[in-house]
């Protein structure tokens, strides 16, 4: 799965430059253009990395990055910060608030592209490696490919998708909705049985023979990759 990116600005001109050389470097985009709209967000569901607005109308980008900073779910999410406001002492501010990195408009696009880059490795390298490893599954995401103990896997396009968002966060327990949203999108209604059923057929694909299942079912919670696959018993 590709990071995904919360702009939070409401300059339009500004919005469409940012989403369009996002996107065109991989990355899923969502605009939000008020601060009171993007803090319920927030709360839906949590991105990857937010490029934040210092002045937005409905709440300020600075209270925003308060709340998200109390927040135990969105404390390490990484923020950068846009503003107007080039003097020394409002960057002290911002950065003391809890922003990662701070950018004076107007900037340069090549370097806005970089920290966003380098925040994303610090922050959560396994959403940009090119390659994902557990135990003895590996994703190569460059050649699109699974393999287990060396050997193929042969994964459909929403099975591959599934495996990549579980190996991105092994041993944390996700309910089926919040597997809905990672995988096939918010956007989209598909009931939460279905769930279950590419589950199925992922551990169908990954299991031959006597083969450990990776997977763990959560009883009343949902799934996860079992965090003691393989280690020594």
């Amino acid at each position: 799965m590709n990071p995904r990116i919360l702009i939070v600005e409401d300059e339009e001109d500004l919005t469409l430059l940012l989403r369009y050389n996002l996107e065109a470097a991989g990355y899923e985009v969502e605009t939000v253009a008020r601060g009171d709209e993007a803090d319920v967000r927030f709360k839906e569901r949590t991105p990857d990395l937010v490029i934040l607005d210092w002045m937005l109308p409905g709440l300020s980008g600075i209270e925003i990055c308060r709340r998200l900073r109390a927040r135990p779910d969105t404390k390490a999410l990484p923020i950068i910060m846009l503003t107007a406001r080039g003097e020394e002492s409002e960057r002290v501010r911002g950065l003391s608030t809890g922003a990662d990195d701070y950018i004076v408009k107007p900037f340069s696009l090549p370097e806005l592209m970089a920290r966003v880059s380098a925040l994303l490795r610090r922050a959560a390298p396994e959403r940009v490696a090119d390659v994902l490893s557990f135990g003895d599954v590996e994703l190569d995401r460059e050649k699109k490919r699974v393999t287990r103990a060396g050997r193929p896997v042969e994964l459909g396009p929403t099975e591959y998708r599934l495996l990549e968002f579980l190996m991105e966060r092994p041993g944390r327990v996700f309910s089926r909705q919040q597997m809905l949203d990672g995988v096939w999108g918010s956007d989209i209604y598909i009931d939460e049985r279905t769930v279950d059923v590419h589950v199925g057929r992922l551990r169908k694909a990954l299991n031959r023979g006597h083969d450990t299942d990776p997977i763990r079912t959560v009883r009343g919670a949902g799934y996860a990759l079992d965090d003691r696959f393989g280690k020594p018993a």
